[in-house]
């Protein structure tokens, strides 16, 4: 969800303008998701590199997640949404991790969307800390261990790896979001601003989407001829 800085910039306005439009956008994101079928929505909200970022941008940005919590759990539950947050919540402020887990417990029935926020989170953290706790876990796998012996230590084990990875604000790259399931994931990029994606932008992604031809290492023929191989 790139994008509020510059699109805050771009209206004489601080970037604090941007990323509370950006949370506002979310709830449009979520609806549009619920109102299209789609199960899984995972959103990359705060990178392990961004720490990196001037100390009160990131102060603003806890604070954004602390409000962001106390407001929308309530709707999110009565509207049949599972909430997880995946990522190193250790460095995080007591109350949030606090309002975090509360969040997981009250929406962890729920199964009409499920709805993962990342945040101090990164694809590289994701995966060193999967081996080193299935090798705890398991350390006869220090002389072998396949993909799927790691899978169910990864943050996302509980979900398919993602169809779809969209990202706003022109930058062409992953950035360290789930390095490992999106190995065969179709990537979408747009130069719009996060704040400005709204359903119609998302419909466009979409539309990209389901024009590709995902063949997974397959040919075209072998799809025809097999299409549910």
């Amino acid at each position: 969800m790139d994008g509020n800085g510059r699109w805050a910039k771009k209206r004489f306005l601080p970037r604090v303008a941007g990323h509370v439009k950006g949370v506002e956008l979310l709830r449009e994101m979520v609806r549009a998701c619920l109102e299209r079928g789609v199960q899984y929505l995972t959103l990359f909200a705060f990178s392990s590199e961004n720490w990196r970022r001037p100390q009160d941008e990131v102060t603003l940005l806890m604070q954004l997640f602390v409000k962001a919590l106390e407001q929308e759990v309530e709707k999110l539950d009565r509207n049949g949404v599972r909430l997880r947050v995946i990522g190193d919540l250790a460095p995080f402020e007591p109350r949030l991790r606090e309002l975090i887990s509360q969040a997981e417990k009250k929406t962890a029935d729920n199964t009409r969307l499920d709805l993962t926020i990342a945040a101090n989170y990164g694809g590289r953290w994701d995966i060193t800390r999967a081996v080193n706790q299935m090798l705890a876990a398991q350390p006869e796998k220090r002389e072998a261990w396949s993909e799927s012996d790691l899978e169910s230590y990864l943050s996302m084990s509980f979900a398919p790896e993602p169809d779809l990875f969209i990202r706003t604000g022109g930058e062409q790259r992953i950035s360290n979001f789930l390095l490992w399931q999106l190995a065969y994931t179709e990537l979408y990029f747009t130069p719009t601003l996060w704040p400005d994606f709204d359903t119609a932008e998302f419909d466009k992604a979409i539309v990209s989407y389901q024009q590709r031809e995902r063949r997974f290492g397959r040919t075209s023929e072998q799809l025809i001829e097999k299409p549910n191989a």
